[in-house]
């Protein structure tokens, strides 16, 4: 995986709607909007013509064909472009097929912009997760593959605080070397560095990072992190 923006193909029958739902994706820092279709063939045609294409954020609903059917022939033609269903359809039916043809998650609508910008980051954080590689112990399977879903292990946070967004931003801390500032967590996360520092001073309050303060010649001390529990990534 590369290090840059997440590019997202929007598709959604409702033009109005797919354009509210763009104009989210793009308000999520670390994702881009790569298009936006309105019917299966059209979606198609564009995963086809975009290799790079990361992520489809797919309505059930479509006028020529439905969204798993779009989902299905994706994957005859190989393409294992990731999914995230975004649809009214809401019978049980429906949600187990898209488990079964490898959605990632599934959002019914109506949502609101906190909804989606969940999951996508979850699907930042799964994406980060892969990226390192390697064997994965159980603990880390269990964060895998429940990196996307709404509920878990998760402890309780303040208001305002995401859980996928502290899984990321405890994730970078544990797998790094060295203590960090939260413009090093930012670059590494995609996350705006306000965002990181907010994240970073819960960990530190929470007792799971600690904060050393680094002085240079002159002006403020810059303030580094660095994971505190010595069994590196068992638990936040």
């Amino acid at each position: 995986m590369n290090d840059g923006p997440i590019d997202v193909l929007v598709v959604d029958d409702d033009a109005r709607v797919a354009r509210v739902n763009a104009a989210y994706v793009a308000k999520v820092a670390g994702f881009r909007v790569a298009g936006e279709a309105h019917n299966a063939a059209d979606a198609l045609r564009l995963v086809e013509a975009s290799p790079g294409l990361d992520l489809v954020l797919l309505d059930h609903y479509l006028p020529d064909a439905t969204g798993l059917d779009l989902v299905r022939e994706m994957r005859r033609l190989g393409h294992q472009t990731d999914v995230i269903m975004v649809t009214a359809a809401r019978d049980v039916a429906t949600v187990q097929a898209a488990m079964r043809q490898g959605a990632l998650q599934y959002l019914v609508k109506p949502f609101a912009f906190a909804g989606l910008r969940a999951k996508l980051e979850a699907y930042a954080a799964l994406r980060h997760t892969f990226a390192g590689g390697g064997e994965a112990e159980q603990a880390q399977v269990d964060r895998i593959f429940g990196a996307l879903s709404a509920t878990g292990a998760q402890p309780a946070l303040p208001k305002g605080h995401s859980p996928s967004t502290a899984e990321l931003v405890r994730r970078t801390l544990v797998d790094a070397e060295r203590a960090l500032s939260a413009q090093e967590i930012a670059d590494l996360t995609g996350l705006s560095r306000q965002t990181a520092q907010r994240y970073l001073k819960l960990l530190e309050r929470t007792g799971s990072a600690k904060l050393t303060l680094k002085y240079g010649d002159a002006g403020r001390p810059e303030h580094l992190y660095v994971w505190a529990d010595p069994r590196r990534g068992s638990g936040a």
